[in-house]
């Protein structure tokens, strides 16, 4: 299947802790959790013809060509090189955090989904997606809908996705703001990707870094 097997990259570091008078933190109360992941890439392809890690600054970066193929033979979905968290869940409160890199060129990807592995029959297959286009120097929306954050094009910034799968609520942080909250798709085993599924034409990139995992 040309999955090929990640490793473990989040030590325990504790609980957040508050900031005194300053305006709460998203992670304040959650606790950092290691995860494990894997890589899914172009079938035909080595993994380091479309991934690359910076041991450095803890940099991954990902990417895909419109042109190539799926990661499965004979799979009928887009081009894609993406984290598959292996850190799946049912209920309780989930939270992915990176800093988030998005090079110019970049149109029609989706850089991070929640997806819904085990689902009712009918039901959508993702949670949420976050699709990065070239409108105004660089554009997040969900699917193609609420914009997250415009500008994102060559900067570094930071993006929080929190889900509480009991109460069925999914909250977005753009640099530690709440800039979406929004209602999951239903009960469903969920699990986080993050990189590039691309949907668009030409080349699709993107690089993230201190890539961190809460639960509360």
């Amino acid at each position: 299947m040309g999955v090929a097997v990640g490793t473990l990259m989040a030590a325990l570091t504790g609980t957040a802790t508050a900031h005194g008078a300053t305006a709460a933190d998203p992670t304040d109360g959650w606790t950092q959790k290691s995860y494990t992941y894997s890589m899914q890439k172009p079938y035909n392809l080595d993994l380091s013809e479309r991934y690359s890690y910076n041991s450095g600054t803890k940099t991954h970066t990902m990417w895909v060509n419109a042109s190539d193929e799926p990661f499965e033979e004979g799979s009928s979905t887009n081009p894609r090189t993406e984290m598959r968290w292996k850190n799946d869940y049912t209920s309780g409160k989930q939270m992915w955090d990176a800093d988030v890199y998005v090079p110019s060129g970049t149109n029609g990807a989706d850089i991070m989904q929640i997806l819904r592995t085990k689902r009712p029959s009918g039901t959508p297959a993702t949670d949420i997606m976050f699709r990065a286009s070239s409108a105004n120097g660089g554009t997040l929306k969900r699917y193609t809908n609420e914009t997250i954050k415009t500008g994102i094009y060559n900067t570094w910034w930071n993006l929080k996705v929190a889900h509480d799968a009991s109460a069925g609520t999914i909250q977005v942080y753009a640099d530690d703001k709440l800039v979406l909250t929004a209602d999951d798709r239903g009960e469903a085993t969920r699990y986080f990707k993050n990189g590039v599924y691309h949907h668009g034409s030409g080349k699709a990139e993107a690089r993230f870094r201190n890539v961190r995992y809460w639960v509360k």
